[in-house]
């Protein structure tokens, strides 16, 4: 791989030859992780074909009593697809992606590699890779189990550029009448379309070339410029950087800057994309009082049912009976902040589990169950991004998501990571 010392390049990426790309493609790990039913309508219309869902976990099942069983799975799947040359692998190139979402929106995206030693998702980080929400380490472990063992890695890591001018992505549609088309097919579960289009040799380097233009311009405003800011699969990535620091330390002496494990497959997007819309994560919170939860909160936060429209609110969900919040006392600059830290708190001291939800439909539900409450959040402006990370840090964790769960990324291109 031709990586000069760029932090995102070219990668060898597979792609399946000849497989029902409709069944290939499923949607990222973490999605629908209270709806197993999901997952199970995913697994029958999959119906045993070769399929991405063999190849990854699904965090539905990461507390299943067999989850090391289906890990190992993963891994025994992974060397099978690779013994049955499932797959085609185009050398040194990127992929140029458009993504038709759910709403008929077009979103352009770019595949390629991230360098992880450009990459630090710890707080204070100054790399020009950077989480934008606090990462949890408990989240790390699980995953980093199925790294370990796999010859593969499959992303739904998306990262964001903010390139106002258009100078990077967009210009690639108008070429792409030139470019090898590899794949064009209807995702599954309402998924969208999505396209795919091969770049290599000059017409990666043009569009590398721009990108470093890009970066250049960032550079000479700020001297540890934030240049890629994770939108979707911080956690991903994080355990990938996990994974190829642990091979570091395993082999002292040895010079690893080659090592594929180095660079994480990902997707980059322009932040300005009309089809890119952030979206509230809202809480499930489930296996406790809500009376109990309520009034600790309310003294916590000095909640009020006072409408105030400079302060902090959010729409409390329990037995069919929703009402709104404001928070007086806030601890955060955003209602996610307060409302989070707060939770975190609680459920470490008295117990309980806690779940985040895309869709606030899904979110009335679930809170209709015993012992549960749902807490509809605000959505995020996405101009608040880049300057609110560049200046304060990493966002509380599940802070916004890029889109409704069944927009996310699907998992189509691999790479070896061995």
């Amino acid at each position: 791989m031709n990586t000069k010392t760029r932090t995102f390049t070219v990668a060898d990426i597979l792609l399946p030859k000849s497989a029902d790309m409709s069944k290939w493609a499923v949607v990222a790990c973490d999605q629908f992780t209270s709806q197993p039913e999901y997952w199970q309508q995913v697994k029958d219309l999959t119906g045993g074909a070769p399929s991405a869902f063999e190849l990854i976990l699904p965090e539905a099942y990461l507390e299943s009593a067999d989850v090391d069983e289906r890990i190992g799975n993963i891994h025994k799947n992974m060397e099978d697809y690779l013994a049955r040359s499932i797959f085609e692998e185009y050398k040194n190139s990127l992929v140029y992606l458009e993504r038709t979402d759910s709403t008929g929106k077009l979103r352009q995206g770019l595949v390629g590699a991230v360098d992880l030693e450009m990459y630090d998702f710890r707080g204070g980080s100054i790399t020009p890779v950077r989480a934008t929400e606090a990462t949890v380490a408990e989240r790390i472990p699980p995953r980093l189990k199925v790294r370990r063992g796999a010859p593969l890695e499959l992303p739904h890591i998306m990262i964001l550029i903010d390139d106002p001018d258009f100078s990077v992505i967009e210009p690639i549609s108008e070429k792409k009448g030139s470019l090898s088309k590899v794949y064009d097919f209807e995702l599954m579960q309402r998924g969208g379309r999505a396209a795919g289009y091969i770049l290599d040799g000059a017409a990666a380097e043009e569009t590398l070339t721009a990108l470093d233009k890009l970066s250049e311009r960032l550079s000479a405003q700020s001297p540890h410029p934030l240049i890629f800011a994770m939108g979707d699969g911080n956690h991903s990535l994080a355990t990938a950087k996990e994974y190829y620091e642990e091979l570091k330390r395993q082999n002292p002496g040895k010079d690893m800057s080659g090592h594929p494990a180095r660079y994480a497959l990902a997707e980059i997007v322009n932040l300005h994309s009309s089809a890119l819309e952030f979206e509230a994560i809202h809480r499930i919170v489930t296996e406790i009082n809500p009376d109990e939860l309520l009034n600790e909160m309310t003294k916590v936060l000095s909640l009020s049912t006072d409408p105030h429209p400079d302060k902090q609110a959010f729409e409390w969900i329990c037995g069919g009976v929703s009402r709104k919040y404001f928070i007086n006392a806030p601890d955060s600059n955003l209602t996610v902040g307060s409302v989070q830290n707060f939770l975190d708190k609680y459920l470490r001291d008295k117990g309980g589990k806690i779940d985040y939800i895309h869709g606030e439909d899904v979110v009335r539900r679930l809170a209709a169950g015993e012992n549960s409450v749902g807490i509809l959040l605000p959505d995020m402006a996405k101009a608040e991004l880049f300057p609110t990370v560049t200046k304060d840090g990493a966002l509380p964790r599940k802070t916004f998501s890029m889109g409704h769960a069944e927009d996310k990324r699907y998992y189509i291109e691999a790479r070896r990571i061995k």
